[in-house]
């Protein structure tokens, strides 16, 4: 057993410093952003994620030229001073389609993905926290809508609604929740037994006071990393219903109808295409690299 020492508090203080005796534990939070500061890649992607966000609020200050107006003498230009990323087929300018088309790219990749995440979030908590036969219908319900093949799903539903923005964002968020729910359930079913749910509910805490105080607290790190690769998926897929002619209708532009409008021209104008579709690759790759460093972050099961 260790001597007990026999300094008083003032000789303590002089000999290894008052500091030593103050020293304050580090807050959750600060402790998250200095293991996700450590993940380069994914400070990266903030970064770049940070700038196409502030370019698609000031989209009107920051576009050039309005991306309506038409040209046909100035059809197909390349890259100039007047035109920064050249014409499109019908003379508009390609840099200020861009700049207006992030946001409706990411704006329905972020409300699309936090859709998915409410459904997914609510139907596995449910699920995972009654078990037995809510469970049982919940769970064949979703493996029901799993069955399906996603994308031909979207292509349905979109073709017989109205093709605007809102219902846009709102089918691909329907669609995209059950891998989610099914997370959501496993976190739930683990952390149900656990001894502070055990408490809550002898102290006499609602099933409700349990579920969103308790329980959905500690489940949030997954969940928050779930829903960050989801928005890079949303953005995915409505670039694909736009390059397919089922998403965001014309006038209106989004990174997936540019593409469209330039497959025609790749030999004559390849800078239609090659703009928005790299502005595509490193958006969904900078959520991913976002995603990875919040789930390193995140787990208080990786090592420091």
């Amino acid at each position: 057993m260790a001597a007990e020492s026999k300094l008083p508090p003032e000789q303590f203080d002089q000999n290894f410093g008052g500091d030593a005796l103050t020293l304050k534990p580090e807050s959750y939070l600060k402790m998250v952003w200095r293991r996700f500061k450590r993940h380069k890649l994914a400070m990266a992607g903030l970064c770049f994620l940070i700038v196409m966000y502030v370019v698609a609020i000031f989209a009107p200050y920051i576009a050039t030229q309005s991306y309506r107006h038409v040209d046909p003498p100035n059809r197909l230009q390349g890259m100039s001073e007047e035109h920064w990323m050249g014409t499109d087929n019908i003379g508009r300018d390609l840099f200020s389609r861009v700049i207006w088309g992030s946001r409706i790219s990411l704006s329905v990749g972020f409300v699309a993905a936090g859709v998915a995440v409410l459904l997914g979030t609510v139907i596995g908590a449910l699920a995972g926290y009654f078990g037995g036969a809510i469970d049982n219908m919940l769970m064949r319900f979703t493996e029901m809508v799993m069955s399906f093949p996603t994308f031909f799903l979207l292509i349905t539903i979109i073709s017989i609604v109205e093709r605007s923005i809102f219902n846009i964002m709102l089918v691909i968020g329907i669609t995209s929740w059950p891998g989610l729910a099914r997370m959501v359930r496993g976190q739930f079913l683990s952390l149900r037994e656990q001894e502070f749910v055990l408490a809550a509910r002898a102290l006499g805490a609602s099933n409700t006071r349990i579920i969103f105080r308790h329980i959905l607290p500690n489940a949030m790190a997954p969940i928050i990393v779930s829903a960050t690769l989801r928005i890079g998926g949303a953005i995915l897929t409505e670039s694909g219903l736009s390059f397919l002619g089922l998403g965001v209708q014309e006038p209106f532009p989004s990174w997936g109808s540019i593409i469209n409008t330039g497959r025609t021209f790749l030999r004559q104008a390849p800078w239609i295409t090659t703009f928005p579709g790299i502005l595509i690759f490193l958006t969904v790759l900078s959520f991913n690299y976002v995603g990875d460093g919040l789930r390193d972050a995140l787990d208080p099961r990786l090592k420091e």
